[in-house]
């Protein structure tokens, strides 16, 4: 394409500026007019170079640009339509010189608007390099603000750093001055105020923190603490002598005939941290306190406790268990030389707990015993309700000096025991003394195991309430009371196995009176036990049963005949199950002893009343069950006559015989209830041979005897021995 050879103008935007220049215009006529020329020459020089060339050459090349051509759209069309390739492409020419001459007309006609458009374009372009130009100015500007705000952040940081020290500086300064200063008005209430009052209490505090910030100040070599040593120095020591004798005045209180020294010991403890003044200023002040409260404190407990356990003691009943009470023992009522009216001593009551067993549960922590008002009375008591009575004063009064201690002394650990062993150390001697005197003496074994078990609970107690001042005592009292339960026991024991029934007399077959002894005391001590179990007392226990079934035995075999023997033992043994049962748990290893003994004593009682009236059934039915069993059914032809004589022997006596079984086992039986248990048993069992019987009698050589004919029914049996059953 061929330039013009005129003048473009370029402006500053690069847009082309013709609008006034007529000869650009026809310069670009011309040019396109060329350019379409210099087309219509290429595609004939291109169809004229196609002649040209060889056969070979055509062959090749004809097919390159023959592909080329037809992919072409326009060549396509031409084809389609089937012109002159040269007469299209002149066609074609044309179209574009129009297109090119329309849009310069189109040029031409916006030439205006253009000429505008370049003007706005350059008024656009001042304003915004005058903008440039602010912007600039602003930055500068922004900068120099910049730096100023650094200054003053600087300089900010700088004064809230002076603040603060000089802030710091007046805090301490002025709390030093504050706690440095004596005010007036301390002073008045130090010397003047009563110690009572809340406000000399007040003062105190303030004035023992101003004594240890002085203390700590003059370590520091601090020069102000000269000016109010003297002046804290005369407080505290007027202090001192106010709390002293405010302290030795509620102390003194203590000694007072019938004083309570409850309401003394509370004043003292609103007011503990007179003590702690002391502790902490005066040190012998302290001490002396301390040791005056010790001492009385120690001389009015041991008086009080002496005085209640020496009256306490003369309220125990004077018939007491003594050596000859035992359980193997001869129970014999002892009369009065001057009357025939026999004693209250009693040895069953050795041996029974009854309602002495309250004092482990609602009686537990009752009143204690007032000794005037029981000798006005005139109340006697066991041994148990006395001990009860003692030590629950002493664990209750105990208890309370050693929550005083601990939180007035501000005792803790070993030191707070030191300190309650000092007031109470010679009334708990006392104590021990005492209490051994007595168990040595006492043969009542109940009463010696309800102590155990009121130690047991009261060192309970004193664990919920975190006392541990009397562990050691409760201690030496198990230790007291343990080896005398078991040598009282062992006294028991050894009389039940010396024993000789030959001395009794007159022997029944009811329960002995020994082995009501043992079931009253055995249930009396397995009840006691359960709260708080040991095994001390399995063991003496086992021993003792053993010994009371061997007494049995021995009992028994003082009938002739194994009948009462059996009749003796079951009354025995029911007896004793019952009392076991009624008090401790029906799982208790004695209970089921004695279950397994009736048991196996009733079995046997039920075939001995069985045997003479239905001792031949019997019989038969046994060989006859183990002959089937072993298969020698042949052996069994020759027993037709035996058959016939049990058969009408039963027929003839069974109902005379069920008589004389009820009225047997009725009357042999202290206990109605297991008499009953004992006659459904054997009619049961009876029942039970008489089916086995006819059983029998249905196989092998009985099956074809017409003894079989006159075999009563069962059922009528039956409705027979339902007559003997209880109504209740």
């Amino acid at each position: 394409m061929k330039k013009s050879g005129s003048q473009i103008r370029l402006d500053r935007t690069g847009i082309i500026d013709y609008q006034n220049d007529p000869d650009v215009v026809g310069d670009m006529a011309s040019t396109a007019e060329e350019e379409n020329i210099e087309v219509a020459d290429t595609i004939q020089l291109n169809l004229g170079e196609l002649d040209l060339t060889s056969e070979d050459f055509w062959l090749e090349e004809a097919d390159v640009h023959i592909q080329q051509n037809l992919e072409d759209d326009i060549v396509k069309e031409a084809l389609n339509t089937g012109v002159d390739l040269r007469q299209y492409s002149k066609q074609v020419e044309k179209e574009l010189l129009d297109v090119e001459n329309a849009s310069i007309q189109d040029y031409i006609k916006e030439s205006q608007n253009i000429a505008s458009l370049h003007k706005q374009i350059a008024a656009c372009d001042t304003i915004l390099e005058r903008m440039e130009q602010m912007l600039n100015g602003f930055q500068g500007d922004l900068s120099s603000i910049s730096s100023e705000i650094q200054t003053l952040q600087e300089q900010s940081v700088t004064m809230n750093v002076k603040l603060k020290n000089r802030q710091a500086v007046r805090g301490e300064l002025s709390q030093f001055v504050d706690e440095m200063v004596i005010p007036e008005t301390m002073i008045n209430h130090i010397l003047d105020t009563p110690v009572t009052e809340r406000e000399f209490l007040e003062h105190l505090h303030e004035l023992n923190h101003k004594i240890n910030f002085v203390k700590e100040q003059s370590f520091r070599d601090a020069k102000s603490c000269i000016d109010v040593r003297d002046i804290l120095e005369k407080l505290k020591l007027k202090a001192i002598a106010k709390i002293r004798e405010f302290l030795m005045q509620k102390i003194y209180s203590f000694r007072k005939p019938m004083s309570n020294y409850t309401i003394p010991q509370n004043a003292m403890l609103k007011f503990r941290f007179f003590n702690e003044f002391l502790m902490a200023n005066e040190r012998h002040v302290a001490k002396e306190v301390r040791d005056e409260y010790i001492d009385t404190m120690g001389k009015m407990y041991y008086s009080y406790f002496k005085g209640y356990l020496s009256r306490l003691m003369k309220l125990q009943f004077e018939e007491v268990a003594e050596r000859e009470d035992l359980m193997g023992v001869e129970d014999t009522a002892r009369r009065s030389f001057f009357s025939t009216k026999p004693t209250l001593k009693n040895r069953s009551t050795v041996f029974t707990v009854g309602n002495r067993g309250n004092i482990l549960g609602t009686d537990l922590e009752g009143p204690i015993i007032v000794p005037h008002a029981a000798q006005k009375s005139d109340t006697k008591y066991n041994f148990e309700c006395l001990f009860r009575s003692i030590h629950f004063a002493l664990m209750d009064n105990c208890c309370r000096e050693y929550l005083f201690l601990v939180d007035f002394y501000m005792a803790s650990g070993p030191a707070s025991i030191d300190l309650f062993n000092a007031i109470i150390g010679k009334t708990l001697t006392l104590y021990l003394k005492q209490m051994e005197e007595y168990i040595n003496d006492c043969y009542d074994s109940i009463a010696i195991f309800l102590s155990i078990h009121i130690v047991y609970r009261f060192h309970s107690i004193m664990q919920k309430r975190s006392v541990p001042a009397l562990d050691r005592y409760w201690e030496a009292l198990q230790q007291m009371m343990w080896p005398r339960f078991e040598y009282i026991l062992d006294l028991n024991i050894q009389s039940v196995r010396d024993c000789d029934p030959q001395k009794f007399g007159h022997i029944d077959n009811r329960p002995h009176y020994i082995t009501r002894r043992y079931a009253e005391f055995s249930a009396a001590i397995v009840g006691i036990n359960q709260s708080f179990p040991n095994d001390r007392v399995h063991r003496v226990l086992e021993q003792l049963q053993t010994e009371v079934e061997n007494f049995i035995l021995k009992m028994a075999a003082e009938f002739p005949h194994r009948k009462e023997q059996l009749i003796f033992l079951i009354n025995n043994y029911d007896m004793m199950l019952g009392v076991i049962m009624e008090r401790t748990t029906e799982d208790s290893k004695e209970s089921e002893s004695f279950k397994e003994l009736l048991t196996a004593r009733t079995t046997e009682f039920i075939e001995e009343v069985l045997s003479p009236h239905f001792g031949g059934l019997i019989s038969f039915v046994k060989d006859c069950e183990v002959v089937l069993e072993r298969g020698h059914t042949d052996s069994l032809k020759h027993e037709e006559r035996r058959v016939q004589q049990i058969v009408r022997g039963f027929n003839n006596d069974w109902k005379r015989a069920l008589e004389v079984i009820n009225g047997d086992v009725m009357r042999a039986f202290t206990n109605f209830k297991n008499g009953t248990q004992i006659l459904q048993g054997a009619l049961t069992q009876l029942i039970q041979y008489y089916h086995r019987f006819q059983k029998v009698l249905s196989q092998g050589p009985f099956r074809n005897m017409t003894i079989r004919n006159e075999l009563i029914n069962i059922h009528h049996v039956m409705v027979e021995v339902k007559k003997y059953k209880p109504t209740f």
